[in-house]
C-alpha cells in the first residue's frame, strides 16, 4: 500500500485530501502534522487470521504499513485539520488562513531642513 492513490482538491476556504482506505478502521488510521507545513497520513492494513482448513489460492490484496506525505501550502491552517472516514474513504480537510491584509501606504512628513 505504499502507493496508496489520493486526490486533493482546493476550494475556495479548504484543500481536501481524499484517499481510499478498504478495509481500514478509523482507529487504524493516522493523521498528523509533521515540520509545521507536512500532512503525514500512516497506517496498517493487517492479513486475516487464517481458518483452519482454509489456504490462499491466490493473494492480490495489499497489506502492510503505508505513508502518505503531502506539503502543505503557506495559507494552509495546521491548527484548523479534520479528518472523516466513511465507507473506506478518508476525508482530510485542511482550513485556509484568512488572506492577509493589503498593505496600506505609509506616509512619511516631511521636515522643512
Amino acid at each position: 500500500m505504499a502507493a496508496t492513490p489520493a486526490d486533493v482538491k482546493e476550494y475556495p476556504n479548504s484543500y481536501v485530501f481524499i484517499i481510499d482506505m478498504p478495509g481500514l478502521k478509523s482507529g487504524d488510521i493516522k493523521v498528523q502534522v509533521e515540520d509545521d507545513n507536512v500532512l503525514a497520513i500512516s497506517g496498517e492494513r493487517k492479513r486475516e487470521e487464517e481458518k483452519e482448513g482454509a489456504k490462499y489460492v491466490r493473494m492480490e490484496r495489499r497489506v502492510g504499513k503505508f505513508m502518505r506525505k503531502f506539503v502543505l501550502p503557506e495559507n494552509a491552517n495546521t491548527d484548523k485539520i479534520s479528518a472523516v472516514c466513511h465507507d473506506g474513504v478518508l476525508t482530510v480537510t485542511v482550513e485556509k488562513l484568512p488572506p492577509p491584509e493589503p498593505m496600506k501606504p505609509k506616509t512619511i512628513e516631511v521636515k522643512v531642513a
